[in-house]
């Protein structure tokens, strides 16, 4: 970049009446990176990142911070921060005010922290002797603090899978309030989750478009029980986390291959494997051995996080447009179509779990693979391994269509159901769809309904009433902006509506 274009960019951010002191602020942070080189590689790695085949996220030419941080929060209440001068906290009000100040010290690719802790279980230790109603109180001054001083939708709490007091008052909180931040993951276990507490977030999301719920023993299989949900379906492990993601754009990657589907398995596909793996190592390398980020950070001096436990994050996303360039047809309805889905993934995780990757020992010294949900600047391209929106078929058939991918990916994958409103009337059938989606074999299953006043983007919320205010006045949540973006790029409001029928929705005329 030339100087010229520096001061011309800076002085934009600078003179934008729409940001916030702090959007100036990262903004200018991130133009201050931009400006420095990128992290070394050959030159078809660079090409395939310049054209956009292989897509770093933005997340900057030096890394200075993992992309996600899961500090042990659990570790940080039982012995205090030495860093941060806090004892170990012996009251509910003690632990709110120790989480809120250590929060402000986490940081990520969006500044702000992506993980704000497994909470129910954080603070049931805490709530002995205080009424429902003092709980609730004080939780909700907790929660409005939230939403406040952390701005930004890619903030995520994480609930169950047990039944609790602060995980009831929590959806509670969410339906009085109707906030943004923080967003949910509810862990639900068929085994350990009552009906009824499911039921308890079902009307949440009627309300506020979340929680999202994941499938918690196959998590507990791929991850071990310390695992959480961050930012947008991003799964890894507690007191770890992922020093980067990057995307493999499998569109353009089909778009670039002249043969078979099985000479796109054996050669196209592999070669681009590689050069994402290529990018993915320059990245974690330099965090490691260059910024040092380890070594100075006083998350990982106390043991809140630990080296050990990170690994990075290999994304994919375009798979139904790169189904239908190979010629099988439409993913999600074609059944040609979706065979060959599966078989570009079962090729893509062979290959990613034999790629010896440095510092990624939190997943057996290789990367997790992750379905990437998409940005706001994409265009013609579906996030991840989502069938193309107006092309999706009816719920049950949409949801078996798409779970035999959800084994593959332990650091997350999603689908999102946009189902008719009249299912308000009948929170339990959406409690039978989510235990049945998670028996296909789903990982993590989200529903909206379009009467309330949130819509999900990718992975986060943003509400309608901010996006129709944010060309003229901006947004206080950052994340408003990539919203604003992703409605008029990717057409998310046109999701086909689902219906939840019973049994009988395929009747027969008598024998």
């Amino acid at each position: 970049m030339q100087m010229e274009e520096f001061r011309t960019r800076a002085r934009d951010i600078v003179n934008d009446p729409n940001l916030t002191y702090h959007q100036r602020r990262h903004y200018l942070a991130g133009l201050a990176e931009e400006a420095l080189e990128p992290p070394a590689l050959g030159a078809d790695a660079r090409e395939a990142l310049n054209k956009r085949i292989i897509c770093d996220l933005y997340e900057g030419n030096a890394p200075y911070r993992a992309r996600y941080i899961l500090p042990d929060y659990a570790k940080a209440l039982a012995q205090g921060s030495a860093f941060l001068e806090l004892d170990p906290p012996t009251s509910l009000d003690e632990a709110l005010n120790f989480l809120l100040i250590l929060y402000t010290q986490v940081p990520s690719i969006t500044s702000y922290p992506v993980y704000l802790g497994d909470i129910d279980k954080l603070l049931e230790p805490y709530t002995d002797g205080i009424s429902d109603e003092d709980l609730y109180d004080k939780l909700r001054l907790f929660w409005r603090a939230l939403d406040r001083m952390f701005p930004d939708a890619f903030t995520h709490v994480d609930l169950g899978p047990d039944d609790s007091r602060v995980g009831r008052t929590i959806f509670r909180i969410e339906r009085d309030l109707e906030q943004v931040v923080p967003n949910i993951t509810f862990k639900v276990d068929p085994e350990r989750t009552p009906d009824d507490f499911v039921r308890d977030g079902v009307l949440t999301v009627f309300k506020v478009a979340k929680p999202h719920f994941v499938n918690h023993p196959l998590m507990v299989r791929d991850l071990g029980e310390d695992y959480a949900s961050v930012s947008c379906y991003n799964s890894l492990p507690i007191g770890g986390g992922s020093h980067t993601l990057v995307r493999l754009n499998l569109k353009e990657v089909a778009r670039r291959h002249n043969g078979t589907p099985e000479a796109f398995l054996t050669t196209t596909l592999p070669h681009y494997v590689a050069l994402t793996a290529e990018i993915i190592e320059s990245r974690i390398r330099y965090l490691v051995e260059e910024a040092r980020f380890f070594e100075h950070d006083f998350l990982a001096k106390e043991g809140l996080i630990d080296l050990s436990k990170f690994s990075a994050m290999f994304g994919v996303f375009g798979l139904a447009e790169c189904v239908e360039a190979l010629g099988a047809g439409t993913y999600g309805t074609d059944e040609a179509a979706n065979e060959l889905s599966y078989r570009i993934v079962d090729a893509i995780a062979a290959q990613v779990a034999a790629t010896p990757m440095p510092h990624c020992e939190g997943n057996g010294g290789v990367c997790f693979l992750h379905s990437q949900s998409g940005i706001d600047s994409d265009v013609g391209v579906t996030a991840g391994t989502r069938v193309a929106i107006g092309a999706e078929p009816g719920l049950y058939e949409h949801i078996r269509a798409v779970a035999p991918h959800h084994d593959k990916f332990s650091a997350g994958v999603s689908d999102v159901f946009q189902v008719e409103d009249t299912v308000v009337n009948n929170p339990d059938a959406m409690v039978d769809v989510i235990r049945g989606a998670f028996h296909e074999g789903m990982r993590d299953f989200t529903f909206n309904v379009g009467c309330n006043d949130f819509i999900r983007i990718t992975g986060y919320l943003v509400r309608k009433s901010d996006l129709a205010e944010f060309a003229a006045s901006g947004a206080r949540h950052n994340s408003t902006a990539f919203g604003y973006g992703a409605e008029a790029n990717t057409h998310i409001t046109t999701r086909n509506v689902k219906r939840v029928l019973v049994h009988e929705r395929t009747p027969r005329p008598p024998e």
